[in-house]
Order: C-alpha cells, then sequence, then structure tokens
C-alpha cells in the first residue's frame, strides 16, 4: 500500500462508512482502492476503481468515494455495498452528512435477519432506533408481512412502520390482506394495525370495511377487529 493510502486511512475511512452504525468508533481503519488522492488544502480525498473501505466488522464496497477531512461529509457510488452487524445495503449511492443522516439512493435493498426494505430512496437514521423514511414509497418485509405504500417511515428495531398514500399489507401467515389511505403498523408483542380512510380488510373469506380498523395481530395467526 502507498504512503498516500496510509495517510488516508485516519481520514477518509472515519466516515466513509456511515459514522456510527456502519463504523466503529476507535477501531483502526483500511481503505483499498486503485488510485487514491488526497488534497490537504480541501481536506477532500478521493479514492476510485475496485474502493474497500473496512473498519472493524463494518465494510463498504464500491466503484468511487470521495471524503471531507474538515465537514465529515462522505460520498460512495457505484454498486455500493455496505455491511455492519448483520445489516447489508446495496445501492447506487450513499451519502452521509457526517452527523448521523445517511441518504442511500438507486434500487436500495436492506436486509436484516428477517427484515427488509426497498425504495428508489432512503433516508437512514441508525441512531434513532434505525429509523428510516422512504419518501418516494417503498417497501417494509419482516417475517410475518409485506408493507408497502407511497410514502414510509418506519422504526427498524421496534417494528413500527407507518405508511401514507395507498397504504398496503399482505400477511401469508395470518391469511390477511389489509389497505387504506393511511396504516400504522407495530409488529412487536401482540401487534396492532391501526388503518385509516378507506379502510378494509379480509381474512379468511371475511372482509371488512370502515373509515377506521384496529386489527389485533394475535400469535396464534388470528386477527381480531375493532
Amino acid at each position: 500500500m502507498s504512503k498516500l493510502k496510509k495517510i488516508l486511512l485516519a481520514l477518509a475511512v472515519s466516515a466513509a462508512l456511515p459514522m456510527s452504525s456502519m463504523s466503529a468508533a476507535g477501531e483502526p481503519a483500511e481503505l483499498d482502492a486503485d488510485t487514491v488522492t488526497y488534497d490537504m488544502s480541501t481536506g477532500v480525498a478521493t479514492a476510485t476503481g475496485d474502493v474497500l473501505i473496512r473498519r472493524g466488522t463494518s465494510r463498504i464496497t464500491g466503484a468511487k468515494a470521495t471524503y471531507n477531512s474538515k465537514t465529515q461529509e462522505a460520498m460512495v457510488e457505484g454498486s455500493v455495498i455496505a455491511m455492519h452487524d448483520g445489516m447489508r445495503l446495496t445501492c447506487a449511492k450513499v451519502v452521509s452528512d457526517g452527523q448521523g443522516h445517511i441518504l442511500a439512493s438507486g434500487n436500495v435493498q436492506g436486509a436484516q435477519a428477517d427484515k427488509g426494505f426497498s425504495s428508489e430512496r432512503v433516508d437512514y437514521y441508525p441512531d434513532q432506533g434505525n429509523y428510516v423514511l422512504m419518501p418516494q414509497g417503498g417497501t417494509l418485509v419482516n417475517a410475518d408481512a409485506t408493507f408497502t405504500a407511497s410514502r414510509i417511515e418506519g422504526w427498524l428495531d421496534e417494528e413500527h412502520y407507518v405508511g401514507t398514500g395507498s397504504a398496503h399489507l399482505v400477511s401469508p401467515a395470518r391469511n390477511m390482506e389489509a389497505g387504506g389511505d393511511t396504516m400504522d403498523y407495530q409488529g412487536k408483542a401482540q401487534g396492532v394495525v391501526v388503518v385509516t380512510g378507506n379502510a378494509w380488510a379480509t381474512q379468511d373469506n371475511n372482509t371488512l370495511k370502515s373509515n377506521r380498523l384496529t386489527l389485533y395481530l394475535a400469535q396464534d395467526g388470528q386477527a381480531k377487529v375493532k
């Protein structure tokens, strides 16, 4: 590895991964790429060609990466694959503002254990309960259900998702389907789904319609309705 690359280890890698969640503070970092440059006057480091950034158990690969050591802003693009603590994220481009906000764009696919999400754009806040925002809509999945809407925000740790606009839930485990203008899904413990605006739900050939439906998702596979 060249001397310049060694200098960049403490600079580019410390924030090229999404800060606190996609990196491991205090651990040594490694950067490898076909070409690496660093402008000392601007603090901007650029790596191109088979970029690999590794720190602790976190790693990210892409075609190109830039990092501003003064602002801690970072960008990785080109068939990006990022992995940390069981989370795997793929997309065309990742941008971090250095303040705990990560923007992934271009066929974003995320997976962790039995949870996953997909969208064209995902705003990700790992320090806020793995909060995700999909302003252009998307899909969230877990072991029991698939949730879609025109706009989605969710707290992955809590399995709490809120969808606005053509919200739709399919749960094969419960033989249930529901939809409406908005939907608030809380999957932990017993599980509750609140659907408002043109709300409907079906289970076992039974159909319910109302302006507001509250579905209690019992662990025995049944859905109680209020």
